[in-house]
């Protein structure tokens, strides 16, 4: 069995990616250049994917600052830094990138059913306090009737599956999850920075750091402040 596992080389798709391997399925990784601030995710992903020993991964480039439309790929928009977790809880921040769940996942549907994979992994979380539209077990509900309807292997066959472990899950139970599997945290990447070395104050820095601090555990990664 296959399945197209979606790699940022973050803290989330690390662990959908031992998991996609814990139940079974070899592995294909896919990751995305779109020329984000954090491009040192990618460093991350491929150090994951060698560690893992995933059959294949693939990097794919386009650039999302030809339109910006967020602090991820736009410099003009300033990072939000030192937030508290009730700050993020309230609105959808500008660390958003338009669309960029759907984009990704046309990809790795693409990419699944050209070699006849059953699933692809996507490590989505609803209760991040990030918020984001594209990360809601609605939109992934929608998405897998687009895998169902958008494709050869849909119409005639059994269509490609959405797996999204993680939706449900606190960042704390999603660390657990990843040590039950055995995911390196001291090679992902979690900072929106774009440094070498993560910053500790934007708001998934501090999401990561919370979870960790919760759980009574030291993360691994190294952090400037």
């Amino acid at each position: 069995m296959k399945a197209v596992v979606l790699l940022s080389g973050g803290l989330d798709s690390s662990t959908i990616l031992y998991k996609a391997q814990k139940d079974g399925y070899e592995c294909y990784a896919i990751s995305f250049d779109y020329q984000q601030r954090h491009r040192r995710e990618l460093n991350s992903a491929v150090l994951v994917a060698q560690k893992a020993g995933v059959v294949k991964h693939q990097v794919v480039s386009f650039d999302l600052r030809q339109w910006g439309g967020s602090a991820l790929t736009d410099d003009a928009i300033d990072l939000p830094q030192e937030r508290s977790l009730d700050e993020m809880a309230k609105n959808i921040p500008v660390t958003y990138v338009p669309a960029r769940n759907t984009i990704f996942l046309s990809f790795a549907l693409s990419y699944a059913e050209a070699i006849a994979a059953q699933r692809v992994y996507i490590g989505v979380n609803a209760l991040d306090y990030s918020g984001y539209p594209d990360c809601r077990p609605d939109y992934i509900q929608a998405m897998q009737e687009v895998f169902r309807l958008g494709t050869k292997q849909g119409r005639e066959g059994e269509a490609i599956n959405i797996v999204a472990p993680l939706i449900n899950l606190k960042k704390t139970e999603i660390i657990e999850l990843g040590n039950q599997l055995g995911v390196p945290w001291e090679l992902t990447w979690s900072c929106y920075a774009g440094g070498n070395v993560a910053c500790g104050v934007c708001d998934s820095c501090r999401l990561r750091l919370a979870a960790f601090a919760e759980l009574g555990l030291v993360d691994p990664l190294a952090y400037s402040i």
